[in-house]
């Protein structure tokens, strides 16, 4: 028996798609790192580290996760059937409904959005450098049901193809057991500061990965 496929897909993220990962991005801030941040602390990121970085939708190495035939209208939640959307959904402010986003990038700036401070978007070099995994969230709808997981597959993926043989992230507290059961090992423990004198806990973790065959003709690649 075939196995079922998830009622989720991964693609390449866009320009269009910014509005929807940054409410994705605050959903799942918000409803999944309640445990390890405080309400502060989640605001206050949300404001800095934890808002969308638009160089890695420009450099084609970010992917979504999306539920097809499900948008939503005005920012709101409820689903609109696909054949609805088909009749102007630019015009009514639709954004596809999103079950996660992540992916990876060749620069050098580790994590954070648009908005933080602490940034590099100079190139790494795959001989040498660790590809970055970057801002991988889930939405709390879809936690644990394999989305994270798929996602970060995709980007090491990508990453290893690209010629990419080491891979390092700044993961939050609260994704770093997925990390770890992917094979990522700590590295340090880090403090990022967020403003209004708080600080956000981040790991620090590597991976090495097998080179691939005829690898540097990836997505992303320059």
């Amino acid at each position: 028996m075939q196995p079922t496929p998830p009622p989720w897909r991964l693609r390449v993220a866009q320009e269009e798609d910014i509005p929807a990962i940054g409410a994705l991005i605050a959903a799942s801030v918000r409803g999944l790192s309640c445990p390890e941040y405080s309400p502060e602390q989640r605001e206050r990121a949300l404001e800095t580290v934890f808002t969308v970085d638009t160089r890695l939708i420009a450099d084609g190495t970010y992917f979504v996760a999306t539920v097809p035939g499900e948008e939503v209208a005005d920012g709101g939640a409820t689903p609109v059937a696909a054949g609805a959307a088909a009749a102007g959904a630019a015009a009514a402010g639709k954004s596809p409904v999103l079950a996660g986003c992540g992916g990876w990038s060749r620069r050098k700036t580790l994590f954070g959005g648009d908005l933080h401070a602490v940034r590099d978007d100079g190139w790494l070099d795959p001989a040498s450098d660790a590809a970055k995994i970057r801002a991988i969230f889930v939405h709390p709808r879809w936690a644990r049901q394999g989305v994270g997981g798929a996602l970060l597959r995709a980007a090491e993926a990508a990453a290893t193809a690209a010629g990419f043989t080491q891979l390092e992230m700044g993961a939050t507290l609260t994704g770093a057991p997925l990390y770890r059961r992917a094979g990522y090992a700590d590295v340090q423990r880090v403090e990022a500061p967020i403003g209004g004198g708080l600080t956000l806990p981040v790991i620090l973790m590597a991976k090495r990965l097998p080179a691939a065959a005829g690898a540097g003709s990836a997505t992303g690649g320059r």
